[in-house]
């Protein structure tokens, strides 16, 4: 039977607060609630056991067959589940055009053809061709790719070098421009809008590996391109590009990532290397850490370049020995041994494809790719006098290329797919149950247990606080604090986005209208905030399987449930800010029986404002679940948290267009509530 909730209780509180008390009268609860409960590291430390032991291990193998099975296996996940999932699978398979520009002359021996090619419709990316004067015959490829060089982008220094010495030496060198540098340095490229992409359902890390994998066809689609000697290299995020496209990508045949990577379990300890959005994509590291990547390079040449004294991240001392570890037996699977090589730049050894990094680069090219050439030399040819402006390098793009932001935008106009609520009652019930298990998935949620933990008890001139700290899971600990001022008739839990220790004024209303507060900071809000490289971690929190989002919303449900069985009374959501508003709406409608009520101040109306904002995961990772926007609006989470009635209070225009027909909704189900009052 459905139940009738009791006309919510939140709107003469707004009055309350605007209107009735003194400021005097919260200065005990603000005191208390900004009391510090945790230690200020455990954010920090919960997290980082959470994630570095849900990394893939290492499979045990015995032989090169066995190797290859689990080999092939983590490549073709790692492709379906990471890098081709939504609309990116449709990119891939797409016709792109490719747009031959003027030449340039290069210097002794070489020209550089400027082009443009799509990486996926609509996005193009500028790159450069260094080809030899004169080809015959069937040479060397080399993919050259670029880190975080936001200036000059691919007209750095180190990168016209290692081209034009790769030219000189016969090889065919392509120069493309990173997404988000030098001629794609704008505010829509900025890589942690990437993940706007990813709360359509659709892989942001797609347009990455897209723009290296056209690059190599566009390497083996020339006349003089000879497929067996296929190689990519970079610096920093160029490194990362390296092992990515070369791990993953078979046609890539030697490797050379420059201080561009390290395992996921290395990053949860070293924050250095916890990479941007596009290094921590979602899911990798349970299909394919970057252990496994280096593995599955085998028994190709590749060689590892760190630096000892790194001044930006992967120092060598740390990151590369355990990449070692992991690749080096199954080389030997091979007989391959001396394929794996590494090399560690002590000069200038700081962040750096220098000349020493260079030269160790050539050199492999020329054991590997001009094998008993003796006229094949690696010391560097001399070749600054030929180095080209920013502004020669120029290629002209179209006035309107895509991004990461106009990309997302675009996919998100027709979502969520399947957007129509039940019209007939008798439906709701199984809509409501089949969609849960789609949001419980997407979530990747975990039913936690509650151990709760009492601490310091205060008394206030007017009731108690209890200080708790709530253990969730084993994974977690919630600092809380319950106050009381006398025989509650319910616990609302206080959520905000600036913490609970702003919502004394709140705490105070709903005191006094006979409620008891329970006001938490759930992960990665209030003192839950990690103390080190936060946003980061929450990115890593999904590149290891789990969903920031869904950490909340089953913290919260835990601990309604614990609350509503150690209280003995019913529980209450009031979230105070856009963010943890969709914490508490996950909540409430994956486990609408725990909740009578909820009331969601300030916020959105629909998942679409975070991408028309243009907002970054930086800014709050738990916002871009991926595919949540794919499946769920505010409208439909809200009609999953049904019988549960959700208000929502300071109502922007935008909430009341858009969950207009909730109301209608609520009727079918004899629930008497109009959400905007």
């Amino acid at each position: 039977m459905m139940r009738k909730p009791i006309r919510f209780f939140v709107v003469p509180f707004v009055v309350l607060v605007a209107s009735t008390l003194l400021a005097g009268e919260t200065d005990e609860l603000e005191t208390v609630l900004s009391k510090r409960i945790i230690d200020p590291n455990l954010p920090l430390q919960e997290v980082q056991e959470f994630t570095e032991s849900r990394v893939l291990p290492m499979p045990q193998v015995k032989d090169v067959a066995d190797w290859e099975k689990h080999a092939n296996r983590m490549r073709q996940e790692t492709l379906d589940r990471v890098v081709y999932r939504g609309e990116a699978a449709g990119w891939r398979d797409a016709k792109t055009k490719i747009e031959w520009m003027e030449t340039l002359p290069g210097g002794p021996g070489y020209r550089i053809r400027k082009l443009r090619y799509e990486s996926l419709p609509g996005l193009w990316i500028p790159a450069l061709l260094y080809e030899p004067d004169n080809l015959t015959g069937k040479v060397p490829v080399v993919l050259n790719v670029n880190g975080h060089g936001r200036e000059f982008g691919k007209a750095g220094e180190n990168k016209q070098l290692r081209c034009i010495n790769q030219a000189k030496r016969g090889m065919l060198a392509l120069n493309l421009e990173w997404m988000g540098m030098g001629q794609l340095y704008t505010d829509g490229f900025g890589h942690y809008r990437m993940n706007q992409i990813d709360l359509c359902g659709t892989s942001g890390i797609a347009t990455h590996y897209l723009a290296m994998k056209r690059g190599i066809d566009i390497l083996l689609d020339h006349e003089h391109a000879d497929a067996k000697r296929v190689a990519v290299t970079g610096l920093s995020g160029g490194g990362w590009q390296t092992i990515f496209i070369s791990a993953l990508d078979t046609r890539v045949t030697l490797s050379n990532p420059v201080a561009g990577y390290s395992s996921f379990r290395t990053r949860a300890r070293y924050f250095s290397d916890l990479g941007d959005s596009e290094q921590t994509p979602v899911d990798l590291g349970i299909t394919a850490d970057y252990s496994q990547l280096t593995a599955m390079r085998a028994p190709q040449p590749t060689l590892l370049t760190f630096n000892a004294e790194d001044n930006c991240c992967f120092r060598a001392d740390h990151a590369l020995e355990p990449l070692m570890q992991a690749a080096a037996p199954i080389f030997a699977l091979y007989g391959k041994e001396k394929n794996l090589r590494s090399h560690i730049n002590e000069d200038p050894g700081t962040h750096n494809f220098g000349l020493d990094n260079r030269q160790q680069l050539y050199r492999m090219i020329g054991d590997h790719f001009f094998a008993g050439e003796e006229s094949f030399d690696a010391t560097e040819i001399v070749s600054k006098d030929e180095l080209k402006s920013k502004a020669d390098l120029l290629v002209k793009l179209p006035e309107e290329n895509a991004d990461f932001h106009t990309l997302a935008l675009s996919l998100s106009k027709t979502l969520p797919h399947n957007a129509a609520l039940p019209k007939d009652a008798n439906t709701i019930q199984k809509w409501q149950a089949e969609r849960r298990k789609v949001l419980a998935e997407l979530l990747r949620l975990d039913e936690y247990g509650v151990q709760a933990i009492e601490g310091a008890k205060t008394e206030l001139e007017e009731g108690t606080a209890i200080d708790w700290r709530l253990r969730i899971g084993g994974d977690w600990t919630v600092p809380a604090t319950e106050l009381t001022e006398k025989e509650a008739k319910s616990t609302v839990i206080l959520i905000a986005d600036a913490g609970r220790k702003s919502v004394a004024a709140e705490s105070q209303a709903l005191l006094k209208a006979g409620h008891r507060v329970l006001a938490i900071d759930p992960f990665y809000m209030g003192e839950s905030k990690i103390a080190k490289r936060d946003f980061l971690f929450g990115l890593l929190v999904s590149a290891v399987g789990k969903r920031p989002l869904g950490v909340q919303a089953a913290q919260l449900a835990a601990i309604a449930a614990w609350s509503k069985k150690h209280h003995g009374s019913p529980v209450r959501f009031l979230a105070i800010g856009p963010r943890t508003s969709l914490m508490a709406l996950t909540a409430a409608a994956l486990n609408p029986a725990a909740v009578e009520q909820v009331e969601l101040r300030k916020s959105y109306g629909s998942l679409k404002e975070i991408i028309e904002q243009d907002l970054g995961v930086n800014d709050a990772p738990e916002l871009f679940c991926f595919g949540l926007l794919e499946q769920f609006d505010v409208l439909q989470l809200a009609a999953l948290a049904a019988p549960t009635s959700v208000m929502f209070t300071e109502a922007s225009d935008r909430v009341k267009t858009e969950i207009a027909s909730l109301k209608s909704f609520y009727s079918l189900l004899d629930v008497n509530v109009d959400p905007l009052k």
